[in-house]
């Protein structure tokens, strides 16, 4: 048989949702059609919807929408529920403390990665400046780039495609950086980037039976070089991995 129709209405209901960002609070009519391509008609039926049931609230003196609070419930119960975040937090923030760096695990969301749990660690103390839900390029960061190392050519190749045409001035360099993160990945196991001034990130793909792609990634901000910083971090990054890999596949997660 063949797949089910997608519900439109609920689809673009979650667009709308997912048109706010880190930073914005406050989206009128205008700037959801804008940031979602939906008509201006269809954006009324869904906010009044979507504020009804209480997933936005509407602001009559700005004449815009904010999320509203069950949307976090939301993220309470994806990350309170999740398995997989319950086995691989914990020697996760064992490592931060061990090595005083950051540990991440993300998952590809779109065309971006998405933190699901993200420890964070230098050494001054703790320090949280990435949390989880934070979204980083996909094209850009060692997460992206080992998530693209991995992935089913049928998700693979319309992302390249789009990536392509949102980057187009600089693709030329950036393709070839994602196809030697790729080669590094099936070399060494992980691949490395330092899209950021003065951090330097080593991510590597989780591919476990009965999930998504999960990307481990850990990270430093330093003026040390880059050859070793990798010589450091390599060993800890890829232990780790082979942890979560057993506890996640070993245990039916």
């Amino acid at each position: 048989m063949g797949r089910s129709p997608l519900n439109r209405s609920l689809k673009r209901g979650i667009a709308i949702l997912r048109a706010f960002r880190p930073g914005t609070e406050l989206l009128g009519n205008g700037e959801l059609a804008e940031r979602t391509g939906l008509p201006r008609a269809s954006i009324s039926r869904l906010t009044q919807t979507l504020t009804e049931v209480g997933y936005l609230e509407y602001s009559a003196s700005q004449r815009a929408y904010r999320l509203g609070a069950p949307v976090l419930t939301l993220a309470h119960a994806m990350r309170s529920g999740s398995s997989v975040l319950r086995v691989a937090t914990p020697p996760m923030t064992a490592l931060a403390r061990r090595l005083r760096i950051n540990v991440g695990l993300a998952v590809r969301d779109g065309d971006e990665m998405v933190y699901l749990e993200s420890v964070r660690f230098n050494a001054k103390g703790s320090q949280r400046s990435v949390v989880s839900g934070q979204r980083v390029p996909i094209e850009l960061t060692a997460l992206g780039r080992a998530w693209l190392a991995v992935a089913p050519e049928g998700e693979r190749k319309p992302l390249m495609a789009q990536l392509k045409v949102r980057r187009r001035k600089r693709w030329r360099v950036l393709e070839r950086e994602i196809a030697e993160a790729a080669a590094y990945v099936e070399q060494h196991g992980y691949c490395v980037a330092s899209w950021q001034p003065q951090v330097i990130a080593l991510a590597t793909p989780l591919v476990c039976a009965r999930h998504s792609i999960y990307v481990l990634n850990v990270s430093v901000t330093t003026e040390e070089p880059m050859a070793s910083v990798i010589r450091a971090l390599e060993q800890p990054l890829l232990a780790l991995a082979a942890h979560l890999r057993e506890a996640i596949n070993g245990t039916g997660l």
